[in-house]
């Protein structure tokens, strides 16, 4: 009986962790340019398409850290 409690309680752990890992937020923040807009925006995923040009420096932790970024990026600031 002690075998199947623990047995059941290692497997509740295990899809608590699974589930954890799979809610965690995206990796980071990218600043992009629209090459025919020539508009700034803020993505959450890094852009596979070739229409758009990862600017700034890189990966941002938060939107707020992206926000602040963009408005020292000079082909963003000068529309």
């Amino acid at each position: 009986m002690n075998k199947l409690l623990i047995s059941g309680a290692v497997a509740a752990f295990a899809v608590v962790g699974i589930v954890s890992a799979s809610a965690q937020p995206a990796a980071g923040f990218y600043i992009v340019r629209d090459a025919t807009t020539k508009k700034c925006t803020i993505v959450d995923q890094k852009p596979t398409t070739t229409t758009t040009t990862v600017v700034g420096d890189g990966v941002y932790k938060t939107r707020t850290e992206a926000e602040t970024g963009m408005k020292s990026v000079k082909v963003c600031t000068e529309q």
